[in-house]
């Protein structure tokens, strides 16, 4: 866990890092970094129950919790109009039942990195507001996710998510504020993941789910490009 969490703070460093001082901004520059604000909103539905040996009640299903997370952006345009972006952040979520189960606490501070790249493709000429879409792979990395209060309850005494391969879909737009590269950014992605959730009784699997994740990921702050 460690070593994921250092890699992401390293990533951050490197994205805040490159955008300092000494680096002189252009409205078409090669590299662009954003600092931004983003809503996680995911689904969290269950689609089947794969092993049931605590008796779910008919009807059961699930949720997932919204959050706000902070979020870095790092970007590289091989053209005017092509161009890479990978993204910075952690997000933490938790999970409750819905129908007979209604909130009941099921998963507890599951904190996901969405590691994600896209390939984008930004319309215009290059100068002003410039939308764009986007498309690519993204690998959900789960860390440290708990019984919730409830599977506790119930004799769950630890928790498992799977880490999962999925695609993303993207679009936005950068305005540009001045002429030294400050910009306006507004993102928003969908993501397609599924995942498998398990709940053990010590070393017993006691309960196998499998999720729509799915979530929405809206951004809006500042990008700097040079």
């Amino acid at each position: 866990m460690k070593n994921r969490l250092n890699l992401v703070a390293t990533a951050a460093a490197l994205a805040v890092g490159i955008s300092g001082p000494a680096v002189a901004g252009s409205t078409d520059g090669k590299i662009q970094v954003k600092a931004m604000a983003t809503l996680v909103a995911p689904d969290g539905k269950i689609t089947s129950v794969e092993l049931d040996n605590i008796g779910l009640p008919a009807g059961t299903q699930t949720e997932a919790d919204d959050n706000f997370v902070p979020t870095i952006a790092a970007e590289y345009f091989f053209t005017p109009n092509f161009s890479l972006e990978t993204i910075c952040c952690v997000t933490q979520h938790d999970v409750t039942g819905t129908g007979p189960l209604d909130g009941a606490g099921l998963v507890s501070n599951a904190n996901i990195i969405p590691a994600t790249l896209t390939a984008k493709y930004h319309f215009g000429d290059g100068s002003g507001f410039k939308p764009y879409v986007g498309a690519g792979p993204t690998y959900f990395i789960f860390i440290d996710e708990k019984a919730g209060s409830t599977a506790q309850a119930l004799g769950a005494t630890r928790q498992k998510m799977n880490d999962k391969v999925g695609f993303a879909l993207q679009a936005g737009f950068d305005l540009p504020l001045n002429d030294k590269g400050l910009g306006l950014s507004v993102d928003a992605k969908r993501y397609f993941v599924n995942t498998t959730a398990r709940w053990y009784a010590g070393d017993t699997e006691v309960l196998r789910t499998r999720h729509r994740i799915d979530p929405w990921v809206v951004s809006a702050g500042f990008a700097y490009r040079f």
